[in-house]
């Protein structure tokens, strides 16, 4: 069974870092793609981060490109997302998502995406 675990949220104040974690359990990452992606109340999901593990292309969406980086640690399963400069704007739960992808793009877009971890709550306010 296909398991995903997402920790390191938590509150932080603007301008703080915070540093998720995206680790699987029972299966390899390595021909997946992973995603994280952010629900914040009253406002749509939206995809930030993808990194392809074939290829290791990465992508952000506009919001988060320059304050965060998604990166992959193979030897321990797991995915990071580095925040840096948080802004309230940025308080949402945060999940991340992984789909078979043997192509070099990743996708930010939900619809691609099999499993989904079931989220870590970010709080950014002073």
């Amino acid at each position: 069974q296909v398991q995903l675990v997402e920790s390191g949220g938590g509150l932080v104040q603007p301008g703080g870092s915070l540093r998720l974690y995206c680790s699987a359990s029972r299966f390899s990452l390595d021909y997946y793609t992973i995603g994280w992606f952010r629900k914040a109340p009253g406002k749509e999901r939206e995809g930030i981060s993808c990194i392809s593990s074939t290829h290791g292309s990465t992508d952000y969406a506009d919001s988060v490109k320059g304050r965060f980086t998604i990166s992959k640690d193979n030897a321990k399963n797991t995915v990071y997302l580095q925040m840096n400069s948080l802004k309230p704007e940025d308080t949402a739960v945060y999940y991340c998502a992984i789909y078979l992808n043997f192509e070099q793009e990743c996708s930010t877009a939900p619809s691609p995406y099999d499993y989904w971890g079931q989220g870590t709550q970010v709080t950014v306010s002073s």
